[in-house]
């Protein structure tokens, strides 16, 4: 079946599926999310203990798909890992440094003989929540605006090199630079305050508590007025601004002025789908705040992940580089000239047919973990509380 699709189909394939994971991690960032807010939701010992186990019960979730981005990305688009990963690697660790902090406090903030204390553990979740949205976000960001690396082109043609080889980051700070350019500062806010939204509303749609609820829901307008007003200003930015477009006959990268809004005009479906994106998470956000409604997170999830999956769509496809090089344009990276050979691409796509079935099995397992909400007396009497 895939060994019959030409080696670009299978290229824009795998540039779906990372999109699609892409987004779906994003979605699950409600975690990071409800982590720097323990100190607003979880005033008291009781509830913060809530709130973390609410979230504990999926955490693992979050840091698999984040791995499994990353596993995707450097299989099917080794040159990006070995320069993104390679290069922009202060970036890189700090994220994975704060995803490990994570999992450690979870671990280990209940466990008998903890000599940190809880408060430690908490703080680093509250780091998790910050650094991980808001880094995460400035890479993908960096999808739009370049980063200063060079790739040999000749030796890149070779199939005996291997992607280590071929590229050279250009810049000293080693990614910390990402954060200078406005345009990325945004999106990673943009990734940080949506991710306190959805923690707020898992919080609302998970936790038994009256409490818990007002507080909240005032969480989510308060964070929600921030989010749009830099999703805004990234948006104008991002449509108004030159992209790295691709000349399909040359491979010429050069710049156009209004790229990406042309990509979202000449592919009217993306253009549909971010429409609807953007106006699901309005509209869960709108129906927690003005109608009390206790499933906003899914209005705000769905929106999240056609938002998300959109923005990738517009960064790869249509004759566009999906990791451009602001030091040299020709040394930037496009789904074609990036990705690994048609036999892997073809080997990997049969393994992608598992994953419905690996999301089949995540959905029936939320929902026998969600089957009953959390409350008080729960946190009394569960063993295995975080």
């Amino acid at each position: 079946m895939f060994e019959t699709l030409s080696h670009l189909a299978l290229q824009q394939y795998w540039w779906f599926i990372i999109s699609l994971v892409g987004a779906l991690l994003v979605f699950l960032m409600f975690i990071q999310g409800g982590q720097t807010l323990l100190g607003q939701i979880g005033k008291d010992s009781s509830r913060r203990d809530m709130v973390i186990n609410t979230l504990g019960r999926k955490w693992e979730l979050g840091f698999t798909t984040l791995v499994v981005f990353g596993g995707a990305l450097f299989a099917s688009f080794p040159p990006f890992y070995a320069t993104s990963f390679g290069g922009a690697y202060w970036a890189w660790l700090l994220i994975l440094f704060s995803f490990i902090i994570q999992a450690i406090s979870y671990e280990f903030r209940k466990k008998p003989g903890n000599i940190l204390g809880r408060k430690t553990y908490e703080t680093f979740l509250f780091i998790n929540g910050m650094v991980g949205t808001i880094l995460i976000g400035v890479v993908v960001g960096s999808f739009f605006t370049g980063s200063e690396f060079s790739v040999d082109t000749l030796r890149m043609t070779s199939t005996t090199t291997s992607a280590s080889n071929i590229t050279r980051w250009e810049n000293t700070t080693r990614g910390l630079e990402l954060l200078g350019n406005p345009q990325n500062l945004l999106l990673g806010l943009s990734v940080f305050f949506l991710a306190r939204i959805q923690g707020a509303l898992y919080a609302i749609n998970t936790i038994d508590d009256k409490i818990v609820f007002q507080r909240s829901k005032k969480q989510v307008l308060y964070n929600a007025i921030p989010f749009v007003v830099v999703f805004i200003a990234f948006a104008v930015l991002l449509l108004t601004s030159e992209g790295f477009a691709v000349n399909p006959e040359t491979r010429e990268v050069f710049m156009e002025p209004n790229k990406y809004l042309h990509n979202l005009l000449e592919m009217p479906l993306i253009g549909i789908l971010l429409l609807l994106g953007v106006l699901g998470v309005l509209g869960g956000i709108a129906t927690t705040v003005f109608k009390n409604s206790t499933r906003g997170i899914w209005f705000v999830g769905a929106g999240t992940v056609l938002t998300v999956f959109s923005l990738f769509c517009i960064a790869g496809f249509n004759n566009t580089a999906f990791y451009p090089s602001t030091f040299d344009l020709q040394s930037s990276l496009t789904i074609q000239n990036a990705s690994s050979s048609h036999y892997t691409l073809t080997a990997m796509s049969y393994v992608s047919l598992l994953v419905p079935v690996v999301i089949g099995y995540i959905w029936y397992v939320w929902r026998a973990m969600n089957k009953k909400k959390i409350s008080a007396e729960e946190m009394e009497s569960e063993e295995h509380a975080y």
